[in-house]
């Protein structure tokens, strides 16, 4: 059985570009439901080089973490822009971007 941090990574990874996992349907995925508050805790330990696609999870109303404007709201606003995901002012339609679970 692989560890909890071991099991969100994976299935970080496995967010398919221009789709994005809210911080729940990660920690579904990762096999503990109700951990979500966890899956932000560990994306928010990775390596400031590391290639996983941190930038693709989002929180359930379909918006990003982060305070708007900082500069870590800018860079992952720009890194889903450019992977085809859209914005209607700082929301994502869930309906369409949304991985299923």
């Amino acid at each position: 059985m692989i560890d909890f941090d071991t099991a969100v990574w994976t299935a970080v990874g496995s967010i398919p570009p221009g789709k994005v996992a809210t911080y729940g349907s990660i920690a579904k995925l990762a096999g503990h439901p109700k951990r979500a508050r966890a899956v932000g805790r560990i994306l928010s330990k990775l390596p400031e080089d590391s290639t996983l696609p941190w930038h693709r999870v989002i929180n359930a109303q379909g918006k990003l973490s982060f305070e708007v404007a900082s500069p870590r709201y800018l860079t992952q606003k720009a890194r889903l822009q450019e992977e085809g995901v859209y914005f209607t002012g700082t929301r994502i339609n869930l309906t369409t971007y949304l991985i299923e679970t």
